[in-house]
């Protein structure tokens, strides 16, 4: 390929998008096997759908060049400024295009994924996430070092780019080549997607097939998804029953006939205990940090005693990978849906929640979190979902030890929370608190001298200080007036990582949960499969709260063994977990059938039974037709 004439300089394009892409996907590749069982198929496969992945990004990323080359006249073209110019051009490209090459190394490691819609929220969230970068990565050097390497790489390319000038050019003869330019994109739009990437059982080689450029794009357009359009479904009034049957328990009764209407009349007997509540939600704790769960390390030397001294759960899984999945299902109590998280959609106000139910008995609710809540939206939500938002830009000066990219740390936080708490009290308000920590998330940096793992070093030590924290909160705590009529709450918003070969990983959902009274509450180990979403009601059974409701989760102290289950998703995939079975919905319709063991959380495919796919459409078809209608509103309950 001589690269001579003006359809040269997008040839060169072409080659150069393939080649960083291939290299790219080679060293992921590389990075994966562990995870892949890679034989001569496979390998074909993620190569094979990769090249046409990389194609059509380049049918996109090519339309600006191939407009300027097919449209500018040859007095332009061939003038002194527009070769320098088109050197420039080229230099900032193969830039960006190492520059992406290495951004994608760095989110695979963090994620074990392509950019998808985290991805996205970074580019939205720029100012905590830049500081984050920068405080993780010596990214002064990186630039510098890819830098110097492009002067290299331009330096090879340089002749082809002037080869690009050579030969003058008709506007007819140019449109006929460029008119496939502006065919192709649209090809693309119209019946391109990501689903054609699901060549394996293995999410690591579906993720490899891949392209990052057009994911992250693909992430941006898709953030919500139509759960009627993309899931299987059934019939609307079977699927509600279906529902309705499973919101049933021995102290309730749904107040209407209305087949639509899940609000149910909570009844317990005997007087309530106006206690109040603080909901501690940890970054990141998966279950398998505990030495309660196994870890053999001695991070959580505090967490470990709680688990003697609370109610504690030993079969709790997150709802979702991200912090704003586990702020919904504890807060609105209802099963995820597909896209981004209700956190973060408009139209979020006004849901029936516990900060709604709360407020109803007359308690003086605050979300309290360690960053900025503008972050994910958080502030907005919980603000026009019964709380008062309370964030890093409320914090003194003199209240803030040390801080990083994400905010204040563990210990400056739970301060804050005991001061709150103080308030409430000074003028006699029982008081509800959620509050979201930050620490045990990368860079992993918090203060020197308070554990034996040195700042900065990782997740071990990020872990280890979270556990102290929480050690120093509650012992700071005991000496208030009002720690005796208090509940703690302490459970993870997600785990630490969820990628493994499957796309939902059962093990890689379960997390710890503590609920912690010492005067109040006897300490048992509960080992029933539950899930974020029962939360709620079960601290509000403990208060011994009559209400009508509309939450979807259960009280855990009430469920007996047939009403364990439990619900995991990512962006697109949603799990039902019954028994030893896994149920995992899929956009395209898709529907697969699971068994899972209860040690390790490795699947088997195992044959369709329709019962149990009953029950997740239930749920999942369910709350969508609820939400969807508004049905799950704050509003006025019967």
């Amino acid at each position: 390929m001589a690269f001579k004439g003006r359809p040269g300089s997008l040839y060169l394009l072409f080659i150069l998008l393939i080649t960083f892409s291939a290299i790219t996907r080679t060293v992921l590749l590389i990075k994966s096997l562990p995870s892949l069982d890679l034989g001569p198929v496979l390998l074909a496969k993620i190569f094979g759908v990769g090249f046409f992945y990389d194609c059509v990004t380049f049918s996109y990323f090519a339309v600006p060049f191939a407009l300027y080359v097919t449209l500018v006249p040859d007095r332009v073209y061939a003038g002194r400024f527009f070769r320098p110019a088109a050197w420039l051009i080229f230099f900032v490209t193969t830039y960006a295009l190492l520059f992406d090459a290495v951004a994608e190394y760095v989110f695979f490691d963090e994620f074990a994924t392509r950019f998808n819609f985290i991805a996205v929220d970074y580019l939205i969230y720029t100012t905590e996430v830049v500081r984050n970068i920068r405080e993780s990565y010596p990214v002064n050097w990186l630039l510098g070092a890819l830098f110097v390497l492009n002067i290299f790489i331009f330096r090879f390319i340089k002749k082809y780019i002037d080869r690009s000038f050579l030969g003058a050019s008709t506007l007819k003869k140019r449109l006929k080549t460029g008119w496939i330019f502006a065919v192709l994109p649209l090809l693309s739009f119209v019946f391109v997607d990501l689903s054609l990437s699901d060549i394996s059982p293995n999410n690591y080689a579906n993720e490899l097939a891949g392209n990052g450029i057009y994911n992250l794009v693909a992430a941006f357009r898709n953030n919500e998804l139509d759960y009627e359009k993309f899931y299987v479904t059934r019939d609307s009034n079977q699927v509600l029953a279906t529902l309705k049957g499973e919101l049933t328990e021995k102290n309730n009764h749904f107040v209407s006939r209305d087949p639509h209407d899940i609000t149910r009349a909570i009844k317990n007997e005997g007087s309530e205990k106006r206690l109040n509540v603080i909901v501690i939600v940890e970054e990141s704790m998966s279950a398998d940090f505990l030495g309660a769960f196994g870890n053999a390390k001695g991070l959580t030397p505090r967490l470990d005693r709680l688990a003697e001294e609370s109610l504690f759960f030993t079969r709790m899984y997150a709802t979702g990978t991200r912090t704003v999945r586990g702020l919904e299902a504890v807060t609105l109590s209802m099963p995820p849906l597909p896209g981004t998280s209700l956190v973060k959609r408009p139209g979020n106000e006004d849901f029936f929640s516990w900060g709604s139910a709360m407020r109803a008995k007359g308690y003086d609710n605050k979300f309290i979190y360690a960053g900025n809540g503008f972050f994910d939206n958080m502030n907005y939500f919980f603000a026009h979902n019964g709380f008062a938002a309370i964030d890093r830009h409320d914090f003194a000066k003199d209240e803030i030890a040390f801080e990083n990219a994400w905010g204040v740390c563990d210990e400056d936080l739970f301060r804050k929370v005991i001061r709150e708490a103080s308030k409430s009290y000074a003028v006699q308000k029982p008081f509800f608190s959620v509050v979201m920590t930050t620490s045990n998330h990368r860079p992993f940096t918090y203060p020197e001298g308070k554990i034996d793992i040195p700042s900065h070093s990782g997740r071990d030590g990020a872990v280890k200080y979270a556990d102290y924290a929480i050690g120093r909160l509650l012992a700071e705590a005991r000496q208030q007036p009002w720690f005796d009529r208090t509940v703690f709450v302490i459970v993870a918003d997600h785990c630490a990582g969820s990628a493994r070969k499957m796309a939902l990983p059962v093990k890689n959902y379960e997390i710890p949960l503590f609920i912690y009274a010492p005067a109040l509450v006897k300490p048992q180990k509960i080992d029933k499969m539950v899930s974020q979403i029962d939360i709620a009601p079960t601290v509000m059974g403990l208060l011994n709260f009559s209400y009508n409701t509309r939450f979807v989760g259960k009280d855990i102290m009430r469920m007996d063994a047939s009403q364990e289950r439990a619900f995991i998703s990512n962006y697109q995939k949603l799990g039902f977990l019954k028994d030893d079975r896994l149920v995992i919905l899929g956009p395209k319709k898709e529907i697969g059938f699971y068994r899972f063991a209860r040690v390790d959380g490795k699947t088997t495919e195992f044959p369709p039974e329709a019962p149990y796919l009953q029950k997740a459409l239930g749920y999942y078809q369910g709350i969508n037709f609820v939400y969807k209608h508004r049905l799950n509103r704050s509003g006025k309950l019967p």
